[in-house]
């Protein structure tokens, strides 16, 4: 007849079931530890003695990228990373790695807030990462074309003119030197028997666009019209009446979209930048909680 152990609650435990529940407790306590120590070094932000395979080092946990590495490794030795020496890519290492804990003891010393040079960094850095999707962009041909007809006058080449700039007492004077000019006289004599000067406004040969900003806008309307071996009628101005004795004039002429599309890529590229810039600048400041000085609203 077979014995049916029955559990008695004021029954002792032996000595040899205590050190069997303990042997359980601790091997269970050691299997948790163990669990947690991994996820502790594994898990995203913590520190970890693992050096993920796209850095070559981690400092104070800050990743050295690999691709920095090979690139800054060419850039100083002309080589790769198969044919550098252990010299050259431990030279590289270093350098990288004492750049970076200056960057963190920088970040310490609040370095930006103090340092003009270190500030214009930053911003130059933000900036061209809010334009880095521009950059990136491979824009269609509709998209080209497109921009590239709104942009017309962007797309031409450059005109050039060459003219004197004379000016007279008044109206009625700057008509007989006018007269006298398209008569075959030299603009030194006309100068001398009017009681005319030259500007210096235009000297030689210019550009259109240099052209515009040495006369303004009002004496540029008036040459551009001119063909070479011509004498504007006098342009009346608050300093005297101006005439304009153009020796040459090569208007701009329009450029076919084919012959200068890379250009018209560059430009799309660098409106679309300038725009992504615009609104993050904009974003920063909606974001921001910005006082002003009263005396300065």
């Amino acid at each position: 007849m077979s014995r049916v152990a029955s559990f008695n609650p004021t029954e002792q435990p032996t000595q040899a079931g205590v050190r069997r529940t303990l042997l359980i407790a601790a091997t269970g306590a050691i299997v948790g530890l163990a669990t947690a120590g991994f996820g502790l070094f594994t898990a995203k932000g913590t520190s970890t003695l693992m050096v993920p395979a796209e850095d070559v080092a981690l400092v104070n946990q800050q990743p050295i990228s690999r691709i920095d590495y090979i690139a800054l490794l060419e850039t100083l030795y002309s080589t790769d990373l198969a044919h550098a020496t252990a010299a050259q890519k431990q030279h590289v290492l270093n350098d990288m790695i004492q750049e970076e804990l200056q960057v963190q003891r920088g970040m310490e010393l609040d370095v930006a807030a103090v340092d003009p040079q270190v500030r214009t960094a930053i911003v130059a850095a933000v900036e061209q990462q809010a334009a880095m999707p521009a950059f990136t962009d491979k824009p269609d041909e509709r998209k080209l074309r497109a921009f590239f007809g709104a942009h017309r006058e962007r797309y031409s080449t450059e005109g050039v003119i060459s003219l004197y700039d004379l000016l007279f007492a008044d109206t009625p004077t700057a008509e007989q030197a006018a007269a006298a000019l398209r008569a075959g006289e030299t603009v030194v004599t006309v100068l001398q028997k009017f009681k005319g000067r030259d500007t210096d406004k235009a000297n030689g040969e210019d550009f259109y666009f240099a052209a515009k900003i040495h006369l303004g806008d009002v004496l540029f309307a008036a040459a551009q019209k001119l063909a070479g071996g011509t004498v504007s009628d006098p342009i009346p101005t608050e300093e005297g009446a101006h005439v304009l004795a153009v020796a040459k004039n090569v208007p701009p002429v329009p450029l076919s979209y084919d012959a200068i599309r890379a250009r018209v890529a560059d430009d799309y590229r660098e409106d679309a930048a300038a725009k992504l810039q615009a609104n993050n600048r904009e974003f920063l400041r909606k974001r921001a909680n910005i006082l002003i000085s009263g005396d300065m609203r």
